[in-house]
Formats: C-alpha cells, sequence, structure tokens
C-alpha cells in the first residue's frame, strides 16, 4: 500500500469540512421548512343574545273574494267594458246585455200598473158609495158586499202589478253586469254578438287583489313552539327569491289537524296595493315559532361537518386550534344557533379555517364581530 501524501491528506480533510458545512445548511433549511410561521385566522367570541326564532313554510296566494261572473238575464252581450287583465273597482260596468226586449217589458209593466191604479180608483169610489147607501139601507147587503170585494181586488191587482214592473226593472237593471267587488279582472270567455244564459253561461272571473290570503301548513311540534294569543306577524316571499319583502299578519289558525298530513292549516292576510301578489303564486312564508333571551350564535361558516356531525374551531388560551362538536338549531341572519358545545365567552374560528391543517395548530387570532353587520331585529329561520 502506498503511503497518503500531505497533500493528499490536506485535500481529504477540505472535503470532510466542507460536507459537513453543507450538511449543516441542509439541516437548518430542512429546520426553518418544518417550522413556518403560525397562519392568521379571524376569530369571533361567542356572546348570547336575545333573539326571535322564525320557522319557514311553504304557502300559496288566495284572492278572499273570488267571483264567477255570470248574468242573471238572458241575452246578446251587446257591449265588454273593460280591459283583459285590468283592475276594475266595485260597481264598474263589465258586460252589458241587449237591453231593448227588458226595457219594453219594463214600460209594458207600467202600464198595466197604471190601468190597475186607475181600476182601484174606481172601485175604491162605488165601495165608498155603496156604503153610504148600505147605511141608508138603499141597496142589498150582498150588493155592498160585492163592490167591497171589488175594491179589496183591484188592490190586489195593484199589488201584483207593482211587484211585475219591480221584477222588469231589476230585469233590465241586470243587462248591466257589474263587479260586485273590487280587483283585476280575467278574460273574456263570452265576446260581442254571443248569447249569454242566465244564472249558466260563464262571462269571465274576477279576483280580489287588495288584500291577499296567504295559506301554509306546520308540523304540530312548530305549531306547540308558536306564540298564540296575541298578534303574529309573517314575512312573505316569492317561491325561488332569497328576500322576503311582503308583510303581514296571522288571521286564522284552523280548529284541527289534517288526519292525512298531521299538519295545520294557517292564513296570514298580507297588503298588496301594487298588486305585486297575485293569486295562485306558490310563497314561502316565515312565522315567529319561539323566542331565546340568551341564544348564543356562530357565523354560519364557522360549522363543519363531518360525516353527521357538526364542529366548530375554538382557540384556547395559548391560541391552539381545538375541534368542538356542536349541536346546531335555527338559523338567525346568516348566523347559526348553537345549542349545545359552546359556552358565551369561546373564540370561534369564523375565517381562514383552510389554514387549519389539524387540530392543536396554532394560529395568530386576528378578533372580529360576530355580527359584522347588526340587523336592528333579530329573527331566525328553520334550519
Amino acid at each position: 500500500m502506498q503511503a497518503i501524501t500531505f497533500k493528499e491528506t490536506r485535500v481529504l480533510l477540505l472535503s470532510a469540512l466542507l460536507l459537513t458545512v453543507m450538511a449543516g445548511c441542509d439541516a437548518q433549511g430542512q429546520d426553518n421548512a418544518a417550522a413556518p410561521p403560525p397562519p392568521e385566522v379571524e376569530v369571533a367570541e361567542v356572546r348570547p343574545e336575545a333573539v326571535t326564532l322564525w320557522g319557514a313554510f311553504s304557502g300559496r296566494v288566495e284572492a278572499p273574494e273570488t267571483v264567477s261572473l255570470r248574468p242573471r238575464v238572458s241575452g246578446y252581450i251587446d257591449k265588454v267594458a273593460f280591459e283583459e287583465g285590468e283592475l276594475v273597482n266595485e260597481g264598474d260596468v263589465l258586460f252589458v246585455i241587449d237591453p231593448r226586449p227588458y226595457k219594453a217589458r219594463e214600460q209594458l209593466a207600467q202600464a198595466e200598473l197604471a190601468r190597475m191604479r186607475s181600476q182601484l180608483t174606481l172601485a175604491s169610489s162605488e165601495a165608498a158609495r155603496s156604503e153610504q147607501l148600505w147605511e141608508r139601507r138603499a141597496i142589498s147587503r150582498e150588493e155592498f158586499e160585492q163592490r167591497s170585494a171589488a175594491k179589496t181586488m183591484a188592490q190586489a191587482g195593484v199589488n201584483a202589478a207593482a211587484a211585475t214592473l219591480q221584477s222588469a226593472q231589476l230585469d233590465l237593471e241586470y243587462t248591466q253586469v257589474k263587479a260586485p267587488v273590487s280587483g283585476r279582472i280575467g278574460r273574456a270567455q263570452v265576446t260581442l254578438g254571443n248569447l249569454a244564459t242566465a244564472d249558466s253561461t260563464l262571462l269571465s272571473t274576477l279576483v280580489s287583489v287588495d288584500p291577499l290570503y296567504v295559506y301554509f301548513e306546520s308540523d304540530q311540534q312548530t305549531v306547540q313552539d308558536n306564540p298564540h294569543g296575541q298578534t303574529v306577524p309573517v314575512r312573505v316571499g316569492l317561491a325561488g327569491g332569497q328576500d322576503f319583502p311582503f308583510q303581514g299578519q296571522l288571521d286564522f289558525v284552523d280548529n284541527q289537524y289534517n288526519a292525512r298530513t298531521g299538519t295545520l292549516q294557517y292564513r296570514a292576510q298580507v297588503a298588496n296595493p301594487d298588486g305585486a301578489l297575485r293569486p295562485g303564486q306558490f310563497a314561502r312564508v316565515e312565522m315567529p315559532v319561539a323566542s331565546a333571551s340568551a341564544a348564543l350564535l356562530v357565523d354560519q361558516k364557522a360549522v363543519l361537518t363531518d360525516q353527521d356531525r357538526r364542529y366548530v374551531y375554538v382557540l384556547d388560551e395559548a391560541n391552539r386550534a381545538e375541534r368542538r362538536i356542536v349541536e346546531t338549531g335555527r338559523r338567525v341572519d346568516g348566523l347559526q344557533v348553537i345549542t349545545d358545545g359552546l359556552v358565551a365567552g369561546d373564540r370561534v374560528v369564523v375565517s381562514g379555517l383552510q389554514k387549519i391543517a389539524f387540530p392543536g395548530i396554532e394560529v395568530v387570532p386576528q378578533l372580529v364581530e360576530m355580527r359584522r353587520t347588526p340587523a336592528p331585529v333579530v329573527v331566525a329561520t328553520a334550519r
């Protein structure tokens, strides 16, 4: 074996030193990579709040008054006096049936009444003279009674003629089909020149539009929670919408459950001055069903799901994010009611959840308000 020279020994020592320095740098880099700075997250403190809990229901809009317009007399349509789909007022003329035959009947009835009144005048005069003659025994009792009976019959004839005239006047009045209520008229089912049969032909339909009813049903549990015995407000929105622009009040609760569905029917009355709601529409209804004086609320985004369990991340005193299993209740304007798992004062992570790689990680908390935009009235909807 050849001896290692001094020069070779020096090269080996320098190489070993260089490897040692490089290994130290790599280890320091790995240590730095394994220990990144704690992530920043937004946290909010849980505070108890007084809330009114609202239930959400599906309903249908209906008109308080729906009228199927049918003529009271038969005849040919002489005029259609409305624009289909427009709003009409009570008493507006909608259809006109040819009035000439009924005008002639009225005149005939007036003439008959005049004739019967003339007969009554004559019979009354004869009855008065017969009474004077009977007192002097100038006529027989039989003749006196005949003239008295003639007066009575003439009076009955006048009454019958007056009733016939009144009937003829009513028929003439009925040739004008008027709106019995204010509302929105549908399309004309019978047009100009067609025959309309009394009490049979459907001319059109008319529905009232202000106010309107909204019918909805609630299950038994919700009914038990609902505060009865007071004025109950409701909020109404259209199907497919997000807000509840219409306000109303509960005005009817059915007196028994539907045995088939196990639900109880409610009715709310909603003002509709601009006609935005229409009968037959589906609606979304919110009604207060309970209240809580100290509900714990968290941002909905803070509630996560693990299979069938829900949890949030809560910071401990060392700012470590711990997973906390919670029980949820109803939703309150973007906040979730927590019925179990949290206490007042807990700090819950509401933003930056994706930065929490694992439970127990240390974070840098940025304190924010749980309710970013305070609402003047706290309300809650069903889960």
